[in-house]
């Protein structure tokens, strides 16, 4: 009775411990005493359950960590001393499997005798093995259960899977990080066990330590199957033969990252067969690893490939990845494309373009600049001065990148005649010659517009000195504006099939009303088909003669030749 007291008392006590631990009361001082009293100042107010509530659930936690622990070692006795599984493994089957243990933990009541109901019960019930196999080893039920072998229950008739088991057990992996590799290398457990000890210890001999091969067998665990593995040892060689020490690979091997070892591989033939030499490479990957890491050195590559278009030779490539920032290969390669477009945007012609590309990658790539529309009203500036500016000095692109504070530029501006002049010298024209002040009198429209309309010619494929020579003998060509020219540089080549390159001996060309263009080929192509007319005349020929003289020449050359003129003049016109 007196033992029953106590056991009461001791139970109060753990009570008052346990909740004044959980904050079940307002802030209060309290003192324990070397008497074992407690006492609590400022009359505590209490929130918390009621006794008899706390002492079920004290109970309830008791008898569940009881039931488990109970049921741990059922299940050890059931596997080793049943099953004769080794006793190692049998103990962290049953210890490493909670999910398992409380499927089974749920088939029997509260009030039942848990060891000797699981002892019986696994009698007659012989369970997967691999379930709790699987689990200990690491692997969610929702991992494993596509794992689950068919018509096979008992661990022990899986030979190949315990070998290959023991070998990485036995090699120093935690068992509970196995699963990771039988999820992501699950071939290797399907081999000799010899297999995966050769590959063990094949990464040994490159220079890894046991512990690093263990540390990067887990985070890698695909570096055990066959290809991946033979391709792995192909690049760490190459980079032995750089002088890259097998402690800086693993440092930057990224944890989890599937590699594809052969791109990495070819990443560092192709840096060598462009001229790098391998002290220069060495300084490179010791100075940016992520250009060998980052997508298996895909990003890397594909930032070769985008700058060799524009013209950049190997030793500036060479050059660009000596003086490669700290950042990430994805970011430069992002900011180089983004930098492309915002010069593409400027309208700065592909000459330019190049240029820029060749001699500043670093800075295009290590800039993430501001759109070119919010620039221009940051800048207080249109297009012509900001492709000015850019190809003045390209070092500027590194003051207008994306969150930076861009003030007004203050610029004496020039009368528009001065500035009409200065475009015209750009062009060939001497100072106060004659076809200088004639051709100020033609030209229409701000020197930044007709520049505009000079580049675009340019870009549509006619050679500068042929346009300065065709601007002069009709300078009406730079007086429309781009979209008209544009629109009419393209009837011409994909409606009438001619080459651009035929403006130059024919200029007037772009006078010429669409319409008018439009009804004397459809009647030449007309007369043609009907053989009253001969193929493949001249542009100026079919175009620049009068109507009156056209007719006349070609359309009375046909019986139903003024029929079809009028038909084709009222169905284009009326359009």
């Amino acid at each position: 009775m007196i033992h029953f007291k106590n056991h009461i008392l001791r139970s109060d006590l753990k009570w008052v411990c346990f909740n004044f631990t959980k904050n079940n009361f307002e802030s209060s001082k309290i003192a324990f005493w070397a008497s074992g009293s407690l006492q609590i100042a400022q009359n505590p107010r209490f929130y918390g359950k009621k006794r008899g509530d706390r002492n079920e659930d004290d109970a309830l936690i008791k008898v569940t960590m009881g039931r488990r622990k109970e049921a741990q070692t059922a299940l050890l006795e059931y596997l080793h001393s049943t099953r004769s599984i080794q006793f190692m493994d049998a103990e962290n089957m049953s210890r490493n499997s909670p999910r398992f243990l409380e499927n089974i933990l749920k088939k029997f009541s509260d009030d039942e005798n848990i060891g000797k109901s699981i002892t019986r019960f696994l009698r007659y019930h012989p369970i997967n093995e691999f379930e709790p196999f699987f689990e200990s080893i690491g692997l969610s039920p929702s991992e494993y259960s596509s794992f689950l072998p068919r018509n096979v229950f008992f661990l022990n008739d899986d030979k190949l899977l315990l070998e290959n088991y023991y070998v990485l057990c036995n090699y120093g992996i935690a068992r509970n990080k196995i699963g990771k590799i039988y999820k992501e290398a699950m071939e290797v457990f399907r081999d000799d066990c010899g297999i995966l000890q050769t590959k063990l210890k094949s990464l040994e001999e490159l220079g890894f330590d046991k512990s690093t091969v263990s540390n990067i067998v887990v985070s890698n665990p695909n570096l055990l199957l066959e290809n991946i593995h033979r391709d792995f040892l192909i690049a760490v060689e190459k980079l032995k033969t750089l002088c890259i020490e097998c402690g800086w690979i693993e440092e930057n091997l990224l944890n989890g990252e599937t590699y594809n070892w052969r791109h990495v591989y070819e990443l560092l033939c192709l840096l060598l067969s462009m001229g790098c030499s391998k002290v220069q490479l060495r300084e490179i990957l010791c100075q940016a690893p992520r250009l060998l890491f980052e997508c298996s050195g895909r990003t890397a590559t594909s930032l070769i490939g985008f700058i060799l278009k524009f013209g950049v030779s190997s030793s500036q490539i060479i050059d660009m990845f000596l003086h490669f920032p700290q950042s990430d290969v994805g970011i430069y390669v992002r900011n180089m494309r983004h930098s492309y477009h915002f010069l593409v945007e400027s309208e700065l012609n592909g000459r330019e373009i190049g240029k820029i590309v060749r001699t500043h990658p670093v800075l295009l790539g290590s800039c993430y600049l501001k759109k070119v529309d919010s620039l221009l009203v940051c800048l207080n500036v249109g297009k012509a001065r900001l492709r000015e500016i850019i190809t003045k000095d390209p070092q500027v692109l590194k003051n207008w990148v994306m969150g930076s504070r861009v003030k007004p530029l203050n610029i004496q501006k020039e009368s528009p005649q001065k500035q009409k002049a200065k475009f015209l010298l750009d062009l060939g024209y001497v100072e106060n010659s004659p076809e200088m002040k004639k051709a100020l009198k033609v030209f229409r429209g701000k020197a930044g517009e007709l520049q505009e309309r000079f580049n675009y010619l340019v870009d549509a494929g006619l050679d500068r000195k042929d346009l300065l020579e065709m601007v002069k003998l009709a300078p009406q060509i730079l007086n429309m504006s781009k979209d008209m020219l544009e629109m009419k540089i393209d009837f011409l080549v994909n409606g009438l099939g001619y080459p651009v390159s035929s403006l130059v001996v024919f200029p007037a060309y772009v006078s010429y009303t669409r319409e008018r263009v439009n009804l004397r080929y459809s009647m030449y192509n007309w007369l043609v088909a009907e053989g009253t007319a001969e193929p493949n005349l001249a542009l100026s020929t079919i175009i620049a003669c009068s109507d009156v003289a056209f007719i006349k020449q070609y359309v009375d050359q046909h019986p139903r030749g003024l029929e079809m003129w009028d038909k084709f003049k009222k169905d284009i016109y009326s359009d």
